[in-house]
């Protein structure tokens, strides 16, 4: 269903809709009265502190946007494996603002989010490149990618805070689960052991399917197959997929040789 895949211009209006929503309920759990200093799931993160984060983030995607249209050259990307301590520190350097400045900016800086997205044409959504500071130089629809990210992600986070029981919406799940892959090449450890080797993962939902993943020295790639002769196969549902990507939880049903899939779950770092 290609309405499913947000790396095709068939999937805009479907990620803009599923952001908008998960944007939304961050904002009303991040208003309520006793939420703004309370935990979350991100460590040493209180609500405020994801708050400033998409602020930071927004922030920084209004300048990526800028520097993509004037066609200049951007500094290089700073990468994943310092990403969780430097957007930390971001993140917490708003705390002198109070939850109502906070809660203004965060929804102003999400509607020209929306309003630079919500425009891009078929051409711009896939071939239009816009540097990342984290990933560097990456193709405009990543950019609704973790906008999704970061709204769906950190709303579980948020609710995860409370202790109480909860779900990630199958939406976003779903619309990230293609995403997961890209993650888990980004994040692999730089001593990590990559002799070489192939597992299989097994996704259920709208994008789900059979992938092969292929680990070796030159890093990680995939490719959606047959992987009935696999050693090792990975199951997941798309929340958990997302979720044991982003390093929240340790999920997935292993079959086969359990050793080579953990082996492979133990490759990266989370963020």
């Amino acid at each position: 269903m290609s309405e499913w895949n947000a790396m095709t211009y068939e999937g805009k209006d479907t990620i803009l809709r599923v952001v908008k929503d998960q944007a939304n309920q961050m904002f009303t759990l991040a208003e309520q009265p006793g939420a703004w200093e309370a935990p979350t799931a991100c460590e040493s993160w209180e609500v405020r502190d994801v708050i400033g984060h998409l602020v930071d983030t927004m922030e920084g995607y209004f300048k990526a946007f800028e520097i993509a249209r004037a066609g200049a050259s951007a500094e290089n990307a700073y990468g994943l494996l310092g990403m969780h301590e430097r957007a930390g520190g971001e993140a917490r350097a708003f705390r002198s603002l109070s939850q109502e400045e906070m809660m203004t900016r965060v929804r102003a800086d999400f509607g020209k989010m929306m309003g630079i997205l919500e425009p891009l044409s078929e051409e711009e959504w896939t071939t239009m490149i816009v540097p990342h500071f984290y990933m560097g130089p990456v193709p405009a629809f990543i950019y609704a990618a973790g906008q999704l990210m970061d709204f769906g992600v950190h709303t579980w986070d948020i609710k995860e805070g409370t202790g109480k029981p909860h779900a990630l919406d199958a939406d976003a799940a779903d619309l990230l689960v293609p995403f997961m892959f890209i993650i888990w090449q980004s994040t692999i450890h730089p001593d990590a052991d990559t002799a070489p080797f192939t597992i299989g993962v097994r996704v259920s939902g709208r994008n789900g399917g059979d992938t092969r993943v292929t680990v070796s020295p030159d890093g990680m790639s995939y490719e959606a197959g047959d992987i009935s002769d696999l050693p090792a196969v990975l199951e997941f549902d798309p929340a958990g997929l997302v979720l044991t990507a982003f390093g929240r939880i340790n999920g997935g049903t292993a079959s086969g040789d359990t050793a080579l899939a953990d082996r492979f779950l133990n490759l990266f770092y989370r963020i």
